[in-house]
């Protein structure tokens, strides 16, 4: 019995390296001309503009009061594709496609910052793209959110924002 399972054995053993030989399972796909890459990104912010240093202030200068979510030491927001807040905290500002501006009542620039795409109304789900937030440069109690579809391309989306400060 122990003699026909190390024939056995040997048999497999061979067939195995055969195909692991002739390239059994590997397949390699070549691009096609059709199959454009992902456009260039590019990592900078717009300028900062006069009227988003004076709202920045203003926002600032108000403060945040006693809202549940100052007092909690997060910021929620909820922007629509258009740049205008379905609900949340902070002033938005939408600068080009896919280029956003939510700033808040305090200083967050040592907070943490994650965005996700999504739907603010109870419809559908959403598109699908990529999102990507940073400090605002020059305004200490702002952040930067960029949005893009699947190919890379920048697009409007809506989001969801959370600042922890």
């Amino acid at each position: 019995m122990t003699r026909l399972f190390r024939r056995k054995t040997a048999a497999v053993a061979i067939a195995a390296l055969a195909l692991a030989l002739a390239g059994g399972g590997i397949a390699v796909a070549k691009p096609t001309a059709e199959s454009a890459q992902p456009t260039a990104r590019t990592a900078q912010q717009p300028a900062v503009t006069t009227a988003s240093l004076n709202s920045a202030k203003a926002t600032l200068a108000k403060g945040d009061g006693m809202s549940a979510q100052a007092v909690s030491g997060f910021y929620a927001t909820a922007v629509n594709a258009n740049g205008t807040k379905a609900r949340g905290a902070g002033v938005v500002i939408k600068y080009g496609v896919g280029e956003y501006e939510v700033q808040f009542g305090s200083n967050v620039t040592n907070g943490i910052y994650v965005a996700t795409i999504g739907r603010p109304d109870s419809c559908c789900i959403p598109p699908a793209g990529e999102i990507s937030v940073a400090r605002r440069l020059l305004t200490p109690n702002a952040v930067f959110i960029q949005t893009r579809d699947s190919a890379g391309v920048p697009a409007d989306l809506p989001f969801y924002l959370l600042v922890h400060r």
